[in-house]
């Protein structure tokens, strides 16, 4: 068996399972079924590769905290506890994320060559984010590469 991320979500879910563990259970079973359905989204189904794989975690992530401060907010605090319970869960399989001070300094060293590139200003955006994104990998989400090179630019 290869040591793939979707793997060893499947794994987890055999181990917590027999562990009688609740939360892991259902929320690695909704994970597992989050990733099959990205697979056979297309019009041919794919395997999808780690990377993949947690964007969809990362996808899924969002969703329960978007859930928990809505259910915060209509004062469903049993809820929003059940949503952050299973974020952490999922924050498990994800990869460590990157300070905002690392993540700040190689914005701004892009914003910098960029610059001396002859871009600047909101125009060398999506330069600087792509950029930033190919030097981080998976260790930062996109909406906060966007918002790093947004207040850099401006």
């Amino acid at each position: 068996m290869t040591d793939s991320l979707k793997n060893r979500l499947q794994e987890d879910l055999t181990l917590a399972m027999k562990a009688s563990d609740e939360l892991s259970k259902s929320t690695l079973r909704m994970l597992l079924a989050a990733v099959m359905n990205a697979e056979v989204a297309g019009k041919e189904a794919v395997t999808l590769n780690d990377a993949q794989v947690i964007a969809v975690l990362r996808s899924e992530a969002k969703k329960r905290v978007e859930s928990a401060e809505v259910y915060e907010q209509a004062g469903r605090n049993e809820l929003a506890d059940k949503e952050k319970a299973e974020l952490s869960v999922i924050e498990k399989y994800l990869p460590a994320a990157m300070d905002e001070a690392a993540l700040r300094a190689i914005v701004d060293e892009e914003v910098a060559t960029a610059a001396a590139g002859g871009q600047s200003g909101p125009k060398a955006m999506g330069v600087v984010i792509k950029a930033v994104k190919e030097r981080v990998g998976e260790s930062a989400d996109g909406a906060a590469i966007a918002a790093a090179v947004k207040s850099a630019l401006s």
